[in-house]
Order: C-alpha cells, then structure tokens, then sequence
C-alpha cells in the first residue's frame, strides 16, 4: 500500500492542493486565483493519470474529482448557511436596518410639496434648488427652462419628480 502512495505522490498531492484551493474559492471573493489554480492542478491530476495508468483510470479519476468537489461543496454551503462556519467571522450575518441607522438612500420624502427653482435646464431631468438645498430632479417629461419655479409632486427613494409653476 505504501509503495501505491508513494508511486502516485505526484497525482495525489495535484489531487488534495487542487481540491483545496477550489473550495478556498468558494470563500474567497476576488480575483479567483486559487479556483484557477485548483482547475489546472485538477487537469495535471488527469493528464498524470491518464499517461500513468490509461484512459479508464483517468476517467475514474475524474469522476472522484467530481464527486469530491459536489460534496465538499455541499457541505461548505450547508456549514454556511446552519453549522460552524455560520458563527465564522467570514460569514457576514448582521443585518443593517434603517432602525439602527443604515440607509441605502437618503429619506427625501421631507421635500414633498416643497417650491423652488430650476436651476439647470430640465430635460426632463436636471439640478433644482430648494431653500439652498440642491437636488436632482426629474420633470413629468416636459421641459423646463433654468430659472422655472418648480414643486415637488413624488418622492421615491432618491428618485424626485417636479411639475413647473
């Protein structure tokens, strides 16, 4: 048996460093050069197999890359989303909520029913000025000149549609 291992060291350590980087990938967002890497020792870990022990080896092989990656792949998702590695500070699991003071746009529902004036050609959208507070703005599709006194008739989210005066 030791004699085995010893003659396939090569396809082995290909085989185990391969799997491991390409389930590092998994964790690991960016650039993805572990998954690259863990794709191309896997192919070594064919290529080698196939010029050691023949085509029927090769296709065994691949079939034990496949099946290992589908279950440690499985696994990882299923720690992540109840086991361990849900506790695991690599998995963001806070939540943010407009309650504690995370917003993803500003609250400009303050401004509704609000006048003031174009202050750059609206076609349909534009640059308004509102008390000294400038805003992006939107027409209903009509044109409005600079200078127009303009309110506001919609708020959505960061979205502001103006009617002309």
């Amino acid at each position: 048996m030791l004699e085995l291992i010893t003659a396939n060291l090569p396809i082995i350590v290909c085989f185990v460093v391969g799997i491991g980087l390409l389930i590092l990938e998994a964790f690991m967002p960016g650039f993805g050069a572990p998954g690259i890497t863990g794709v191309i020792l896997e192919i070594i870990t064919l290529v080698m197999t196939w010029f050691e022990h023949g085509p029927l080896a090769t296709l065994g092989m691949l079939l034990i890359v496949l099946l290992v990656l589908a279950i440690a792949i499985s696994t990882s998702l299923r720690s992540i989303i109840s086991g361990r590695l849900s506790k695991s500070s690599l998995v963001h699991s806070a939540t943010e909520s407009n309650e504690e003071g995370y917003r993803s746009v500003e609250d400009l529902a303050v401004f509704m029913d609000r006048e003031g004036v174009a202050s750059s050609v609206l076609r349909p959208t534009g640059i308004a000025d509102f008390d000294g507070v400038r805003l992006n703005v939107s027409s209903e599709g009509d044109y409005i000149p600079a200078g127009t006194k303009v309110r506001i008739i919609k708020v959505e989210g960061a979205k502001i549609l103006v009617r002309a005066l």
